[in-house]
């Protein structure tokens, strides 16, 4: 009878040791997706910038030809969203620092 009760107990010890391994493991699953998913986000922003970096890079080249061809209009036209983008940089700056 003491034998079965042995063997009972260290049944016993040896299932919780396994539940704590398995409740180990899944935390470090869950680790794992959550490392994963925030990968997905910055792999998305990066794509992001990186579609608007492209889109500002030809939106500076259509200005700087309209810029070249002499035109009073355009010149203006150019300096004023240069002064705007200036404006609207520094008041962000004042707003964080």
């Amino acid at each position: 009878m003491s034998e079965a009760y042995e063997r009972e107990r260290q049944n016993n010890a040896r299932l919780d040791e396994l539940a704590s391994k398995v409740s180990a493991l899944r935390g470090v699953t869950i680790d794992i997706f959550d490392d994963a998913r925030e990968h997905g986000v910055i792999d998305s922003t990066s794509d992001t910038f990186s579609s608007m970096s492209t889109s500002l890079k030809g939106s500076a080249g259509r200005l700087g030809r309209m810029a070249a061809s002499g035109n009073k209009v355009a010149i203006l036209k150019l300096s004023g969203i240069l002064i705007g983008v200036v404006l609207v940089l520094y008041y962000i700056w004042r707003l964080f620092f």
